[in-house]
Parts: structure tokens; C-alpha cells; sequence
């Protein structure tokens, strides 16, 4: 069986943390902050939250090249700029 050199390698968590759980303890912020009120629409609203925060820091780190930030992201660069229109971050 042949060895392929180049092969991608499976993802694997780098931080001490997951993220899950810094989304965890922001969403408990955010009821403790709502002090008892009930939200709407929370599923839209905490992925329209992250997702801008996620293609901002991307765009920030490859300093605004789309295809570097297409590629990190693992989306086609058209996506890319869809979302980023969407969210207000496209020049």
C-alpha cells in the first residue's frame, strides 16, 4: 500500500479549551443579563453573532485576502464574500 506524503490530517482541537465552551459561558451570560425574560429568536441571532465575529478575526489575521480567509475558513471563496457582504465587512 502506498503512503501519500501530502495527505491532510484530521482536525484536531489546539487550544487548552474548546470553544464550545467560551460559547457556552457567553450564552449563560446573556440569560443572566435577560434576567428572566424570555428571548426570541436566539438560534438566528447567536449565529449571526459569531459568524460576523468569525469572518471579521479571519479577514483581520490574513489582512483582507479572501482567498488566504476561503481557505482557513474551509469555504469557497464566493461564500466568502457572500457572508461578508451579509455582514457588513466587505469594502
Amino acid at each position: 500500500m502506498a503512503v501519500v506524503k501530502d495527505a491532510p490530517k484530521p482536525f484536531q482541537e489546539r487550544r487548552k479549551q474548546p470553544l464550545r465552551n467560551a460559547a457556552h459561558s457567553a450564552i449563560n451570560n446573556y440569560f443572566a443579563d435577560l434576567d428572566g425574560q424570555q428571548p426570541g429568536n436566539l438560534y438566528e441571532m447567536m449565529i449571526g453573532e459569531v459568524e460576523q465575529a468569525l469572518f471579521s478575526s479571519v479577514m483581520e489575521r490574513t489582512r483582507g485576502n479572501q482567498s488566504k480567509a476561503a481557505a482557513i475558513l474551509g469555504i469557497n471563496r464566493s461564500t466568502l464574500r457572500k457572508k461578508l457582504r451579509l455582514h457588513g465587512l466587505l469594502d
